[in-house]
């Protein structure tokens, strides 16, 4: 890892911390990166327009007691990953070639978000229990990379 890749790591640590997840430990973030120039960042948080868990004051994956890794959809929270792509496409910026640097390891739904957008390098920082996405990227050809200092 160089010196850039640890400033987008910690940049994207710092961006998760504006998650409105309402989970403890699910404060996820991401940077999009092409030559060293930021083009979009996300946080784990509810669509705009939407009450977001912790100002509701329950999460609704834990009160319906859904394990982590699992049916992701149900989820008031739009992940880091996909609201870093939606971003990028709102502005109009093109993120084929570029790096994503995210807190945790995406989940299957990010990783074909990421594949489709033409992203071409994943590091993450923490594992996440799904095991399809590492297979999905290794057959698309996108580099998953786990983060060590």
């Amino acid at each position: 890892m160089n010196k850039w890749d640890k400033r987008f790591v910690e940049m994207a640590d710092f961006i998760g911390e504006w998650s409105s997840c309402y989970q403890d430990g699910r404060h996820v973030g991401a940077v999009i990166v092409k030559d060293n120039r930021i083009l979009a960042t996300g946080y784990n948080g509810a669509p705009s327009g939407v009450v977001s868990c912790k100002d509701k004051g329950e999460c609704l994956r834990k009160k319906l007691n859904i394990p982590s890794g699992t049916r992701q959809e149900t989820c008031y929270a739009v992940h880091a990953e996909q609201n870093a792509i939606c971003q990028a496409a709102k502005m109009g910026i093109s993120v084929e070639g570029a790096t994503i640097y995210v807190t945790h390891q995406p989940c299957t739904i990010c990783t074909k978000m990421i594949i489709n957008s033409g992203i071409k390098r994943v590091i993450y920082k923490n594992g996440y229990p799904d095991e399809f996405s590492v297979t999905l990227l290794k057959e698309a050809g996108v580099e998953l990379i786990k983060y060590e200092e």
